[in-house]
């Protein structure tokens, strides 16, 4: 009995051979590119570290919750412009900038200059020290910082009523915004888990 042509090609070793090297080049190329995505990704995450180190002993502030700010806030990004005018590895507003400036003797400070890393670095790890300071009393400083950094000063007094005035588990519960409590999140997340770049 004849076989059929699809039994036929079925059996055909060449076509099975060409299979299999296909599979094999396929999965080469996805492996390739998971290590070029890794590589890309790791160099770029610990490209600041030895800046983003200076800069928070400059400031007396802890160097992973930098990093994990200018992750959240840029992705790492030295180039990166914020939707209402923020710019930079930490996305520093205007008026921030500004106030640090003047405080550093460097007023007027022209906008491009927050592009480059060291100046955005040195303005944004300012402001989130006069942050941290700010809200020292309390008995989480970081959580109403970031939440001041992420959504003002306005709404944090609105947030911080009656026992969120110095109770970071309750203004972390009254925080309004949805987007402001998973940005706190996140940022305290990763601040753990950038430490070990910093040891």
């Amino acid at each position: 009995m004849p076989r059929s042509p699809d039994r036929a090609r079925r059996s055909d070793p060449t076509a099975h051979r060409r299979r299999r090297v296909l599979t094999g080049l396929l999965l080469a190329l996805a492996a390739s590119a998971g290590a070029w995505w890794w590589w890309t990704t790791a160099r770029l995450t610990h490209r600041y570290d030895p800046l983003i180190r200076a800069v928070a002993a400059q400031h007396g502030v802890d160097p992973a919750l930098v990093k994990a700010v200018v992750w959240r806030e840029s992705h790492f990004h030295a180039h990166a412009r914020g939707a209402a005018g923020e710019l930079g590895l930490m996305q520093v507003t205007d008026a921030a900038a500004q106030e640090w400036a003047e405080s550093a003797g460097v007023y007027p400070l022209p906008e491009t200059h927050l592009l480059d890393p060291r100046t955005n670095l040195l303005a944004g790890t300012w402001y989130l020290a006069k942050l941290l300071q700010r809200y020292g009393r309390t008995d989480a400083p970081e959580v109403f910082a970031l939440a001041d950094y992420n959504a003002g000063r306005g709404n944090v007094l609105k947030w911080a009523r009656a026992t969120a005035a110095t109770n970071g588990a309750a203004f972390r519960d009254a925080i309004g915004f949805p987007s402001t409590r998973a940005y706190v999140e996140h940022v305290l997340a990763h601040r753990e888990r950038y430490r070990r770049d910093f040891r």
